[in-house]
């Protein structure tokens, strides 16, 4: 494992375990609360993921005993025009509203409190476990907002219309259990057990053939930003580079030879 030497004193942890990334909240004393410091400090943390051949999945966690209570309003109040979720072409919304369009998968691990952006941090990445103590909540009407990380269209997506409105339009709270009926979540487990089950399934993920994973990623993002028929129509494009790529017959011979295939990403 390799650490950033500054992890203690920042808002975000960036640590590396193999082709895992790992990008933890570490704002504990305030139950990993973002502020404007946190939202940029996750946001170039995924910009370095992004950047960085050698790491095939992130995994986004929590210090502490919450995933997060949610947006720092009071730090945030008079920031929030001021472009502090705005992020250019060269940067990772965490959030996946703007920015550069993030092409690696992510996998999150959430526990205790998971409040407004902590949804929709999930909602925007690939796969998500969560603690069987978790509590939910998609509370922006209840502080005089509403949610602008996503939410409006990816809950609604996740969960249906008549499922997702009574969570988005009241704010009120909700389980794991729901969360897992309402499509947001990928598996619940024993509370304590989440980190280290999403970072087995983020090191399957860094098993299989990078290529292929980030061709896969491309084609379902392709769909889920511009429609099936899109996505369909442009699927065959991602077909040539595979089949020519060493990966491809790295996987061929490794199930000729019948042993676990060793994927280079070329």
């Amino acid at each position: 494992m390799t650490t950033d030497s500054n992890a203690t004193e920042n808002r975000i942890t960036y640590n590396t375990q193999g082709h895992v990334c790992l990008v933890g909240l570490n704002r504990a004393n305030k139950r990993n609360a973002f502020d404007s410091h946190m939202i940029g400090q996750l946001s170039d943390a995924m910009t370095r993921y992004e950047q960085d051949d050698n790491l095939r999945c992130a995994l986004i966690f929590a210090h502490g005993d919450h995933f997060t209570a949610g947006l720092d309003l009071v730090e945030l109040q008079d920031k929030l025009n001021d472009g502090v979720f705005e992020f250019n072409d060269d940067q990772i919304d965490p959030w996946g509203i703007g920015g550069k369009l993030r092409t690696k998968p992510v996998v999150v691990a959430v526990k205790g409190t998971c409040f407004t952006v902590a949804i929709e941090l999930m909602l925007n990445s690939d796969v998500v476990i969560a603690s069987d103590n978790c509590n939910f909540a998609q509370m922006e009407v209840q502080r005089g907002i509403m949610p602008f990380g996503g939410a409006t269209v990816r809950f609604v997506a996740a969960a249906g219309w008549q499922k997702a409105m009574p969570y988005l339009l009241t704010g009120k709270a909700f389980d794991a259990q729901t969360a897992d009926r309402l499509n947001l979540v990928s598996e619940v487990v024993a509370n304590g057990t989440e980190y280290e089950r999403a970072l087995t399934l983020a090191q399957e993920i860094c098993k299989a053939a990078p290529l292929g994973v980030r061709g896969a990623l491309s084609s379902a993002q392709d769909a889920s930003r511009n429609g099936a028929a899109t996505a369909l129509a442009n699927i065959h494009s991602y077909l040539p580079p595979l089949f020519h790529s060493e990966d491809a017959k790295e996987g061929v011979m490794a199930m000729v030879e019948r042993r676990e295939a060793d994927f280079k990403g070329r």
